[in-house]
């Protein structure tokens, strides 16, 4: 291994060390813990070498979405996958849409609802905002029904899947009445 190849291997262990840091900081204490400075001394480098990798909290936060929306899909496809019916698959796809939002609620809110910088709906979306979306449209487009442009079925099954999972963090919904919910979404929003 060539001396620039373990330069390029350390520099890339070091950003992920930050971004591994700053999600566990982020779920245990909330975003507005996470601060550069308590960053640098968490993983026991100085805020310059920190700001070598990003320009501050935004991009931190954006990394973090990035690998969310990665374990999303990942999430998403896994359920899905095992069903065995459409129904089956959009009833999937809602419950591991919620349960991920609710075991990560700090990816959840750096995907959703904080400012990382990222462009969505848009051409310059990155790669794994655009997978996660193409996850939930893999499924939902056989449940759009006739005369529905799936994209646009899917980003209203996804918004109220959003409404139920911020509703439910915020403690506007009752839990015990969850999984009705998501019976209801599927029965009443897809044609399975």
């Amino acid at each position: 291994m060539s001396v620039k190849e373990r330069k390029e291997r350390e520099r890339a262990e070091r950003e992920r060390l930050i971004v591994v840091t700053a999600r566990e900081l982020a779920e245990q204490q909330g975003w507005d813990a996470v601060t550069t400075r308590r960053l640098a001394e968490r993983i026991e480098y100085s805020q310059p070498v920190l700001y070598s990798h990003f320009r501050g909290k935004r991009e931190i936060i954006g990394a973090v979405a990035l690998e969310g929306a990665t374990e999303l899909a990942a999430a998403v496809r896994a359920a899905t996958s095992a069903a065995n019916s459409p129904r089956e698959r959009v009833a999937a796809l809602a419950r591991a849409y919620l349960d991920f939002a609710e075991h990560n609620p700090a990816v959840y809110d750096a995907l959703f609802q904080l400012d990382g910088g990222l462009a969505y709906a848009r051409e310059d979306t990155p790669e794994p905002l655009k997978d996660a979306f193409a996850a939930l449209l893999e499924c939902l487009a056989e449940a759009a029904g006739d005369g529905v442009h799936p994209g646009l079925f899917t980003e209203v099954f996804w918004a109220a899947l959003h409404g139920l999972a911020t509703l439910t963090r915020a403690g506007r919904l009752l839990p015990e009445d969850a999984g009705p919910r998501v019976e209801l979404l599927v029965d009443r929003l897809a044609v399975v």
